[in-house]
């Protein structure tokens, strides 16, 4: 069957969140040296490494998991939105999450400081919402394919966070016949029922759908669970290694268009 649909993933697909998350680090660390003297390098490994391991000590750890909330996306979102009850405990986790994560990269980096820990914690929320980077062809691929496909985003995580990501790009939501947040539903990417709730908005079949992403393991795998076409977006070129192995790999959104021109020439046949 003919491609009638394309599914979005949103971070590092169309939104490069890597980007605003490693710059929202880096405006931090700065000021932590320049206020402190520590090593802004070392700081940063140090509280990525903290908030990884205190992340994973909480009993919300296999919620996160299961919806795809990352500990970077915690050390900035509130969790005020969503109805599922872990939203309400990780509401209340979030900020002593924070200040703990960035005392203890404090402490690690040599300097013991709860106060700037505090500070820091803060000024990290900020510098992170006042970045809003897209890939430079996503608007042109959107463009293209709009005219002639239904769109529709599915992207894990938090509701509020996902919605907070995409009000800072406004220009993108309009291209979506349908926005899918793992966070108003019981599972997240790579769970089939995702993928079918977004098929049934659509009303489409598997093969009747191409899924674009960047993560093997939610994305692919997912698309790979319900048997639809899938494409992986790898930008950096990363070597394939496991058992997941994607349909297609292209290293833009633009070769999007050769894809579905292929797909489709081969369901003529």
């Amino acid at each position: 069957m003919a491609i009638r649909a394309v599914l979005f993933d949103l971070d590092d697909t169309l939104l490069w969140d890597e980007r605003c998350v490693e710059e929202a680090f880096a405006a931090v660390c700065q000021y932590a040296h320049s206020t402190a003297g520590v090593d802004a390098e070392q700081l940063e490994t140090e509280v990525r490494n903290a908030a990884r391991a205190l992340y994973e000590s909480y009993a919300t750890y296999a919620f996160t998991t299961n919806i795809g909330i990352n500990p970077f996306e915690a050390l900035w979102g509130h969790f005020t939105g969503g109805e599922h009850e872990q939203f309400r405990s990780l509401q209340q986790l979030a900020p002593a999450y924070r200040t703990a994560s960035w005392t203890t990269g404090l402490r690690q980096s040599g300097c013991e400081d709860e106060a700037l820990g505090a500070e820091l914690a803060e000024r990290f929320m900020r510098e992170r919402r006042a970045r809003s980077y897209v890939y430079e062809e996503t608007y042109d691929i959107l463009r293209a394919l709009k005219p002639h496909y239904q769109l529709l985003l599915l992207t894990n995580g938090a509701p509020d966070l996902q919605q907070e990501k995409l009000d800072g790009i406004p220009d993108i939501i309009p291209f979506f016949d349908h926005i899918v947040i793992s966070g108003h539903h019981p599972e997240g990417k790579p769970a089939p029922s995702l993928f079918r709730h977004a098929m049934s908005l659509l009303g489409i079949g598997p093969h009747e759908g191409l899924m674009v992403g960047d993560k093997l393991t939610t994305d692919i795998l997912g698309a790979q669970n319900v048997g639809m076409h899938h494409a992986w977006i790898n930008r950096k070129g990363v070597t394939l290694t496991g058992n997941i192995r994607p349909e297609h790999q292209i290293a833009n959104l633009m070769e999007m268009t050769g894809v579905i021109e292929s797909i489709n020439q081969a369901a003529l046949k």
